[in-house]
């Protein structure tokens, strides 16, 4: 798909018919062998710089485009997995929805003491807690680390399980009878740390999903998740309806 001309007198500014052609041309996958330079941009619109990184800029905050200060514009890269908001969910489905297998390496599965994680699950500070930390692969390559914790008088059955190709909550399940029903998560934008950035295998322009989740099954919180996951290979999506007053919130794996 070829640049179209842009209508310099038009009541659209130059930088948005740039964009809108830009993301036409995206979707045609005009870009498919790269993205061209800021240069190159002003040489076939027949713009200035300053119009380009106007665009740019636009296209960078949609995630659609990756374009940092000194180096060469690049197409953002598809997220292998999505899940939708709003809803409870298992990683395992979605990684394997997506057409990719899922494993996961299992760093440790414990009995341990944790004030502040006991704290939010409603527990005195020094009641034991069942462990378990997970690096999640997808495809074979890393996705997420996953840490879980939950009350030991209830989930000490699933110490035994091999969580390499199974989730969480169908192992508290099948051993337990427990079934988490509502869950409350937060996410948010985070850098990671140089040692969850050697685990995930990611270089210093991936950014990454911080997700907290207190996960419940009936008034009682049986569950703390924090997964650290990649920015780059997980997303996820809402839709909404016209007059839909429903709340959303972020969701996590498990």
């Amino acid at each position: 798909m070829t640049p179209r001309a842009l209508d310099r007198s038009g009541a659209q500014p130059l930088w948005r018919q740039l964009q809108d052609d830009l993301v036409a041309r995206l979707r045609a996958g005009g870009f498919d062998a790269g993205f061209p330079g800021e240069l190159t941009l002003v040489d076939e619109y027949g713009v200035s710089r300053y119009t380009v990184r106007q665009a740019l800029q636009r296209l960078r905050a949609e995630g659609l485009v990756v374009a940092e200060r000194g180096r060469q514009p690049r197409v953002s890269p598809a997220a292998d997995v999505e899940q939708p908001l709003d809803t409870l969910y298992s990683l395992f489905a979605s990684v394997e929805a997506a057409g990719l297998e899922q494993r996961s390496v299992v760093r440790a599965l414990d009995v341990r003491a944790d004030g502040v994680v006991a704290d939010r699950l409603d527990l005195e500070g020094s009641t034991p807690l069942v462990y378990l930390e997970r690096l999640r692969l997808a495809g074979g390559a890393p996705l997420a680390i996953d840490r879980a914790w939950l009350p030991a008088d209830l989930a000490a059955p699933i110490l035994g399980a091999d969580f390499t190709r199974t989730s969480l909550y169908a192992v508290l399940s099948g051993r337990t009878g427990v079934r988490l029903d509502t869950s409350r998560e937060e996410i948010r934008a985070v850098v990671p740390t140089a040692a969850e950035r050697a685990l995930l295998e990611c270089g210093p322009d991936v950014a990454c999903l911080s997700v907290h989740r207190q996960g419940r099954a009936g008034d009682r919180p049986v569950e703390w998740r924090h997964t650290v996951v990649r920015g780059d290979r997980f997303a996820v999506t809402a839709e909404f309806a016209a007059g839909d007053r429903r709340s959303t919130r972020a969701v996590t794996a498990r």
